[in-house]
């Protein structure tokens, strides 16, 4: 197994078809001490790269910064503005959750840079999918708010360069927190088709099952908050029996997954019930929406540090078309009431 030095990374040189973008730059965003969203997290995921044991289906290549162009797509200048300006004063507290240090734009540019560099190389044909390993998380981050351990919406930023060239663009969220920013960024844009699984009630507090879109948006829009506890097997028959009969009809190009391990059964941040076998089942049923060559997954929330390791591995195994169980998946928590209300609240919405 040969390796070559790429910037700071070190390369597995393979003809392979995964590609895992991450940056120990990204390492450097300190929120704070005792903070969840610590840094430990990205080299936990990386831990999970080679739990996954791809070898020669894995390629390791270093995320770029992106350029303010390419954030202006989705947020607004006033925003990056001030962003830029607490980010030349050494950094500084957003809200009680949401904390700047003095390396946290660099992260965070290079996380919201990933996405695109992900589309260039798979529209180039080198790859069947690539996982962004990046941090801080995007998912909270409206068009002019950074919130929620969030400052640029890496997954919006990536969609709205697609969009832009004419794909349509399927966005699944499967973090234990509602990705309000993703929403409200697409919340009318017809070209964008928004799913998030989520705990409810939790942190942000929007996201609820009414909440479907509007103006030539209406219906691209669907929301699933669970229970506390819920288990895998009602994510898989949400998605058999809700959405793919709608994401059919929606016909996307592209998959977007925010990876969001938060909702395994160990997360000290959430309450849900799944397990890394969850997202093997989860994610093996998501990426059978478009062809090879179009999925990219970004990692979001997730705290316990052993959860993201096994999700991880999980994940990276079923993109490569080998799904792999590191914890048995989950079924006959809750869930089943919500499911069946959402079922039928959809069934009168199409």
């Amino acid at each position: 197994m040969q390796l070559v030095a790429r910037g700071a990374i070190e390369q597995y040189c393979f003809d392979v078809p995964i590609l895992f973008l991450t940056n120990d730059l990204c390492s450097d965003h300190y929120p704070g001490r005792q903070h969840p969203e610590r840094p430990e997290r990205l080299s936990a995921v990386q831990e999970g790269a080679v739990l996954s044991d791809l070898g020669s289906s894995l390629v390791y290549v270093e995320a770029e910064p992106i350029e303010r162009k390419e954030i202006l797509q989705v947020h607004d200048d006033g925003f990056i503005e001030e962003l830029e300006r607490i980010n030349a004063q050494g950094g500084g507290r957003i809200d009680p959750d949401t904390k700047m240090s003095e390396h946290t734009w660099a992260a965070a540019r290079i996380s919201a840079g990933a996405g695109i560099q992900a589309v260039r190389e798979l529209t180039e044909g080198s790859y069947e999918a690539s996982f962004c390993a990046v941090r801080p998380p995007g998912h909270h981050a409206t068009s002019n708010q950074s919130m929620g351990f969030c400052f640029l919406n890496n997954v919006a930023i990536a969609a709205k360069h697609l969009v832009n060239a004419g794909q349509r663009v399927l966005i699944v969220d499967y973090d234990a927190h509602h990705g309000n920013g993703t929403q409200e960024i697409f919340y009318e844009d017809p070209n964008v088709f928004f799913v998030s699984f989520h705990e409810w009630p939790l942190y942000p507090g929007t996201g609820k099952v009414e909440e479907i879109g509007a103006g030539q948006g209406l219906g691209t829009t669907v929301n699933l908050p669970f229970p506390s506890r819920t288990t895998g097997d009602h994510y898989r028959k949400a998605w058999e029996t809700i959405l793919q009969p709608k994401i059919d009809h929606f016909d996307p190009s592209w998959l977007i997954i925010s990876a969001g391990f938060d909702s395994h059964r160990n997360d000290p941040v959430a309450s849900l019930g799944l397990t890394s076998g969850d997202y093997a089942d989860l994610t093996s049923e998501i990426i059978s929406a478009v062809p090879p060559g179009r999925r990219l997954v970004f990692l979001e929330g997730g705290y316990n540090l052993e959860a993201l390791r096994l999700s991880t591995a999980a994940v990276l195994r079923t993109l490569a078309g080998d799904p792999f169980y590191p914890e048995k998946s989950t079924q006959n928590g809750p869930g089943k009431e919500v499911l069946e209300s959402v079922t039928k609240f959809h069934a009168t919405n199409p």
